[in-house]
């Protein structure tokens, strides 16, 4: 299915320079159990939160590298569609274009939704990168076969890089402007952050 898929993935639209709404999306796994719960917190171009939904279910695929995404899309769909406030960007705690088949959680979620989508991991996962300059905004490319899949990208001085790729119709360079933007004070973006404290504090539906 990621290789059907993958032909319909954009990566040349240049994706917006600047948004109204942006998402945040992570999933938590619930310990001892086969729950998951999709988390999807969307902020304002001044980085506070207007909206949030979550979705707590059992899941319906294991727990193997390269293919998250069936895991982790019934939840994370199902959260978005709960949203009273429409996102003009996505970002995902996950990869896009740098995974084994080009077609991560990043390029799925946008396949699907249409919306332009990153992926920005705190793990690299394929190919190979040099660690960048200790200054914020540094990045050095992510390459797999010769081509660039993603940067590590430097959000704090001194600090580990996280890794960005592209999901769909969206740039690699307007990529990284927009995860700078949203990471003001952490390493990982604030929508992912509070994503993720979302998904591990929602109570039991």
């Amino acid at each position: 299915m990621q290789e059907q898929l993958r032909p319909l993935v954009d990566l040349t639209d240049p994706g917006p320079p600047t948004v109204d709404f942006i998402a945040g999306l992570d999933v938590g796994y619930a310990p001892d159990s086969d729950e998951v719960t999709g988390a999807v917190v969307v902020l304002d171009n001044t980085l506070q939160v207007v909206d949030h939904a979550t979705s707590r279910e059992k899941a319906k695929f294991p727990y193997i590298p390269g293919l998250f995404a069936f895991r982790e899309l019934p939840p994370l769909l199902t959260a978005l569609g709960r949203l009273t406030v429409i996102p003009d960007l996505l970002i995902c705690d996950g990869y896009g274009l740098a995974h084994p088949r080009r077609f991560g959680l990043a390029c799925h979620l946008g396949v699907l939704t249409g919306l332009p989508t990153i992926g920005v991991a705190k793990t690299a996962f394929v190919g190979t990168h040099a660690d960048p300059a200790p200054t914020r905004g540094s990045w050095t490319p992510i390459t797999l076969d010769h081509d660039t899949v993603g940067r590590a990208l430097r959000t704090r001085d001194h600090v580990k890089p996280v890794f960005v790729s592209q999901g769909h119709r969206i740039s690699l360079d307007n990529a990284c402007a927009h995860v700078l933007h949203v990471t003001p004070a952490y390493r990982l973006p604030e929508p992912i952050r509070l994503a993720d404290r979302l998904s591990r504090t929602d109570p039991p539906a």
